[in-house]
């Protein structure tokens, strides 16, 4: 068997982020300690009702790396196939977190279209802890808009500032 090389781990973590929760931050912490880098790549144009521009989804996640201190990780957006822009990157995985079995038929499907398009990009897809099992962004921004207390799901700046677009509260 004919070994070859490793190569520097430079991980892309995509998503829309819409915001991001304590179930993302620990996709991410977790993808970090794997990877040489690690770069949160922020999706601009999903086809989803967003809460949050781009430029704030990155803002808040760019605050919360400072918080966690994780020198490895940088923010960055995008739009178009995330595996262009993981091969323009020059990324050797792209970081997928799995919830449910729904997350993995979905992401299972991705992988396999991304292996088609760049075989030389591997998936790799991490299991979330059982305490952020429950947890998505688009319940959550439903749970705060109807005046639920979400503040433990999410990091703090996140959730001062889900109060502050949701309800006008100052961060």
């Amino acid at each position: 068997m004919k070994h070859q090389q490793r190569s520097q781990l430079i991980g892309i973590y995509p998503g829309s982020f819409d915001p991001l929760t304590n179930g993302h931050l620990d996709i991410a912490r977790r993808a970090a300690q794997l990877c040489e880098r690690l770069v949160i790549a922020v999706y601009a144009t999903p086809s989803k009702n967003l809460l949050f521009t781009v430029e704030e989804r990155a803002a808040l996640w760019q605050k919360v790396i400072a918080e966690e201190q994780l020198v490895n990780v940088q923010v960055e957006t995008f739009t178009g196939l995330t595996i262009d822009y993981a091969r323009a990157r020059g990324a050797t995985a792209i970081i997928k977190g799995l919830r449910s079995s729904a997350d993995f038929e979905a992401e299972f499907k991705q992988g396999l279209m991304n292996r088609k398009l760049a075989p030389e990009i591997e998936t790799i897809c991490l299991f979330t802890h059982l305490e952020h099992l429950f947890i998505s962004s688009s319940l959550l921004k439903e749970v705060a808009r109807l005046g639920g207390d979400v503040t433990d799901l999410l990091p703090t700046t996140v959730a001062r500032a889900l109060q502050q677009k949701l309800h006008g509260e100052p961060r």
